[in-house]
Formats: C-alpha cells, structure tokens, sequence
C-alpha cells in the first residue's frame, strides 16, 4: 500500500480501499468465504489503480489496410515531425513572440512561408480542421449576404455533420443552385444578385457521382467571378498538394497547387488527410482574403497550438524538400505497389504459421479512407489468418486485448492483415499479439 501511495496518491489510493472493502463486503454478506480478506483487498486496489489510472488514449496498430482511419486518428506523424513536436514540447517557444524585434509577435505567421512555397499562394493561416476553415473563410467574407453553391455539392461529412448545417453558422445565407447531378457555370450565372458575397465549390471528397452528371470546371467559376467582381473559393478537403509520387489511383484527386493556379481566392484544406500532417485546416489564397481570416474575432477561437504547428511545419519541409513519398507516413503508404508489400506479407504469414496459424498470402485491395478519393482502390498483398480451433471472431478481439492492440478486418472468416498500414518496424509486433496463448484463448 505505501507503494501504491506514492504512485497514484494519498485520496486516490484511499478511494480504491474504501471501494474494494466495499466488494469483499458485498460478498461476504451473501455467503461467500472471509479466508483471504486482505489479499482480495490488496489484488483488487491493485487492479483497480491500474485500470483507473490507464491513459484513455492509447497507440493502436492499424492491419485494415484503410490508410486515413478516421476512428484510428487519421494520419500518423513522420518520424521528423513527431521529433520537432517532442522538441518543442517540453519548453517555451516563440509562438507569439519576434525574437528578432525582442517583442510581441503573431501566431498566425507560422508555416505560411512553406504553405506558400508548395502551393503558390501570396498567403495562408491554418485553423483547428477543415470545417473550421470553411466557416471561418464564409463568416469573414459572407455573414449575412449570400453564397452560392451547388446542391450536388451540399453533402454530410463523418459523425453526422452536413456541410450545409456547418455553413449556416457562418451567418452566410445558402444560395443553392443547380441539380443534385447536373450544375452549369449559367445556373451560378443567374443566381448572382446584389446580396452575392461569394461563389463556393466543394469537393465531394467522401463520395462519387457516375453517369448524367455535369460540372463546371474551377477555371470557369473562376472566369464567372471575376467577371462580376466576386471571390470564388474551393473546399477540396483531403489536402492534395500533387500528383508526383503518388498512387495512380489519385490521379482524379484534386490538387491544392491546381485550385491555386487555376486562380480560386483561398483554397480551404485538410491537414491530417492526404497531406499527412497534424489535425489543422488550412487556408491558401489571396492576400485580401487572407487579411480577412486573419483579423476575424473567430480566429482567436479557431487557432492552433505551438504543437500543431511544429508537426505541419516538419511535415511541410519533407514536401519541400521533395522526400515525403519516403519519410511522411501517408504519402509512402500511397506510393507502395503490391509487389513491394509482398516480401512482408510473406515473411509475417511464415512466423504465423511457425507458432501454429495457417496464415497465406492473398491479393487484395487497400483503401484510402478519411473522406479522401472515395472509390479509389489500391491493390495490395493481404495476410490471411485462421486457426483449426478459433474463429476469426475471437481472434480478432484477442490481437485487439494487447497492451498495443492490433485492429484487423474480417473476410470469409478470416482475419486479413494488410502490410501497408502497418509500420514496418511494428512487423514483429503485430507477430507477438497473435502469441502462443490465443490458442488456449
């Protein structure tokens, strides 16, 4: 007890004495046996400390071959950007402060000259996620006049959310126009009036339209609203920034550096999706625009933390320095072919079948996930795993009952494993949770 107290506490440890007297109580006063009293007590704060006293937050192993699990955390950081978080971390920084000026400085400055480098833009701020970018640029621009966008467009996001509910906090009234699958660039045309503040385009980033379907290209939205004098600005959501280096599978994802070239007014985005950093939103466009964001009282609700912007900006300069298909962890799980995965599928069902599983290698198909080029498939090389005495289903909760749980998916009874998301160097691991006492289990 005198080493539990210095580990949890005085109050915390008191408080798990009292409740487990309570059990042993509890059972003794319907029969049960009063042999070992101080022990239960002892085992049962032991246990009970232990359990409370977990982080609720723990690493998973993520074997489902979904690349941007939105339930798993989405994008996992590059060894770099979780080094420059740990580094900074544990100190002050210059967050708000102009070291060289030795006062006051901005916090919104941080990553901009990197954001604008890769994507050539005059300007950018980041935000806490991409929803908050979208109601921060439509509230700083457009509270109280009108936006128009397009119905096909008004779509719900993960959790429930709808685009359209997001939007109506910014205090913009929704202009909608066109056919849920047909929208020309003449139907935005006629919908614009006096109370016009904005053209908006959103990615349908979580679904695809097939078949009679119509829709203006940016470059038309973009020659549209200059011609009437009004800012056109695109959502694309995942945060592709190019196609070099990427799965041929996202070849019909949208880019940030073409919405910016194409000549759009800001480009809002996700940081923790295709981009593989931090959770942020992320605001590229024009200096006008920009300005606008910048000095909105919301922005002070909406900003973030000297965490985030230590990760995004690592994980910014391994885009810049043309070596994030290698070190940021979601840009080289795009890029991975079937026949480089194959070697470790290969070698993880051999130590599987060595400790008594029948584990093969199958083809199958990855999945980029988060909201991000739905549709798109990436082929891959998948561990199938069974044992003569197990369900799949009970082996799959035993691999996820680890100290670092492994999450799997299930196929014809099967439990699948999928190298590419799984880091390489976590191989061995994913090896020791199936362990020797699943199957006793």
């Amino acid at each position: 007890m005198a080493a539990l107290e210095a580990r949890y506490g005085r109050t915390t440890l008191v408080g798990a004495l009292r409740a487990e007297t309570a059990v042993v109580r509890a059972r003794m006063s319907s029969g049960g046996t009063a042999d070992r009293v101080i022990e239960d007590i002892e085992e049962g704060v032991t246990t009970r400390l232990a359990r409370d006293a977990a982080p609720s937050l723990r690493r998973v192993i993520n074997a489902t071959g979904v690349i941007l699990h939105t339930n798993l955390g989405r994008a996992p950081l590059g060894v770099n950007a979780a080094a420059r978080v740990a580094a900074l971390a544990a100190g002050y920084t210059n967050l708000e402060y102009d070291v060289q000026e030795g006062r006051r400085g901005r916090r919104d400055v941080h990553a901009e000259r990197l954001l604008c480098g890769l994507t050539g833009a005059p300007a950018a701020v980041v935000v806490n996620n991409n929803a908050a970018a979208t109601l921060l640029v439509l509230t700083a621009m457009a509270a109280g006049r009108e936006v128009i966008v397009s119905r096909g467009e008004l779509v719900e996001i993960g959790g429930g959310f709808r685009v359209p509910d997001v939007m109506a906090q910014s205090g913009a009234v929704l202009r909608e126009v066109g056919t849920t699958n047909r929208t020309r660039a003449t139907d935005y045309a006629a919908a614009i009036g006096d109370r016009t503040a904005l053209i908006l385009r959103v990615h349908p980033s979580n679904f695809r339209m097939d078949g009679f379907t119509e829709r203006p290209a940016l470059q038309d939205l973009v020659a549209l609203g200059r011609r009437f004098s009004i800012p056109v600005v695109e959502d694309i959501g995942s945060g592709y920034l190019d196609h070099s280096g990427g799965a041929s599978a996202l070849n019909d994802e949208p880019t940030v550096t073409s919405s910016v070239a194409a000549g759009a007014d800001a480009v809002m985005f996700s940081g923790d999706k295709l981009l593989g950093g931090p959770q942020s939103g992320i605001i590229v466009g024009s200096e006008s625009v920009v300005s606008k964001v910048r000095v909105h009282p919301l922005m002070r609700a909406l900003r973030v933390d000297k965490l985030t912007y230590a990760a995004l900006e690592a994980t910014l300069e391994e885009f810049s320095a043309g070596r994030a298909h290698l070190t940021v962890p979601v840009a080289r799980m795009l890029a991975l072919t079937a026949g480089q995965i194959d070697g470790r599928a290969t070698a993880l069902a051999t130590l599987l079948t060595s400790q008594g599983f029948s584990a093969t290698v199958i083809d199958g198909e990855s999945t980029v996930g988060g909201g991000s080029a739905p549709g798109s498939i990436l082929p891959t090389r998948l561990v199938a795993v069974t044992h003569p005495t197990l369900s799949a289903t009970k082996l799959e909760a035993h691999i996820r009952s680890g100290d670092i749980p492994v999450i799997a998916r299930i196929d014809n009874d099967r439990v699948l494993l999928d190298p590419r998301t799984i880091d390489p160097d976590d191989d061995a691991l994913v090896v020791a949770a199936f362990g020797p006492d699943a199957i006793t289990c």
